[in-house]
């Protein structure tokens, strides 16, 4: 049910290889019984799955398109099993693993009962974030990019939890930002800065880059933001529990009051929350109210050029 108004708050109500050794080369091989049944049934329920997430989601995003300013309070009860298995099956199979160790496929090792163990933690409380392994890559001016590798279940609690929050903030982010999401790429960005300037008159490049972006983020203030839209505590508990969760290196664990976990699954979602605010709504109010002429702006992540 939802309530009018701009203080008001709003709730979403959910409806809810076969081992030949020692056998002859023209040997037939015949099938394990029950082989073919069982992997067909696992094509239907991962579709049954997909369905059921897609109806919840568009109804969210419905909900988020209609009611721009009232806050979203019951949000954590879509972190179902259909929703949570959805998620595992959209990681990489070949990604690192974090702390944990685990990788995809040792997970997907009795999936049915890990997905129903993580799902009563999660609704329950009893989830508990583990610290991101520290890893580094090289960047193209010699330095290192520092990356955050979560653990494979924080993984998918984290990718159910920004399909949840995409479906509203899809509703929400400007037209001119491009980074990290859904059916938008760099292509599109570079695409959209070509038109700008080759049909407008065109006096200054402004070309900006916010250094350390993902490591600077004040936690607090994307905290803040967040819940402009989002009423649900429980899921601000649990952001709030993956960015206190720290980055293990050297042996120990580091916790900081700024960042995201750049590398993390959540952390791109994160950043354009915080560059919504803090960026394009206000590029978007200075353009309208102050600039002289046209302005262009197209923003990819951290980088910009208005």
């Amino acid at each position: 049910m939802m309530d009018a108004g701009e203080k008001s708050d709003s709730a979403i109500v959910a409806t809810k290889p076969t081992n030949n050794a020692g056998r002859p080369v023209a040997e037939p091989v015949e099938r394990r019984a029950g082989t073919e049944g069982n992997a067909g049934q696992q094509r239907t329920r991962r579709a049954q799955d997909r369905e059921s997430v897609s109806q919840v989601l568009e109804r969210i995003r419905q909900a988020a398109r209609q009611r721009k300013k009232e806050r979203f309070t019951a949000l954590f009860h879509h972190l179902s099993p259909e929703i949570l298995r959805t998620a595992f099956f959209a990681l990489k199979r070949e990604a690192a693993p974090g702390v944990d160790g685990l990788t995809w496929r040792a997970y997907a090792t009795d999936l049915d009962l890990r997905i129903e163990d993580l799902h009563a933690r999660v609704q329950r409380g009893a989830y508990r974030a583990l610290p991101s392994r520290r890893r580094y890559i090289p960047k193209a001016d010699g330095s290192q990019r520092p990356l955050a590798v979560a653990a494979l279940e924080d993984k998918i609690v984290q990718r159910a939890t920004a399909a949840l929050l995409n479906a509203i903030y899809e509703e929400d982010f400007l037209g001119f930002s491009y980074g990290f999401r859904p059916g938008r790429s760099q292509h599109d960005a570079l695409d959209a800065l070509v038109v700008g300037i080759s049909s407008t008159k065109v006096n200054y490049i402004l070309d900006a880059d916010i250094r350390s972006f993902f490591d600077g983020v004040s936690q607090a203030w994307l905290i803040r933001f967040l819940e402009h839209r989002i009423g649900d505590r429980r899921i601000v508990r649990l952001i709030q529990k993956w960015l206190k969760a720290g980055v293990l290196e050297d042996g120990a664990v580091n916790v900081s009051e700024t960042g995201t976990g750049q590398g993390s699954v959540i952390s791109p979602l994160l950043a354009n929350v915080y560059l919504h605010y803090v960026f394009d709504l206000w590029a978007k109010r200075w353009r309208r109210r102050e600039a002289r002429g046209n302005m262009i702006v197209v923003r990819y992540a951290d980088d910009s050029v208005p």
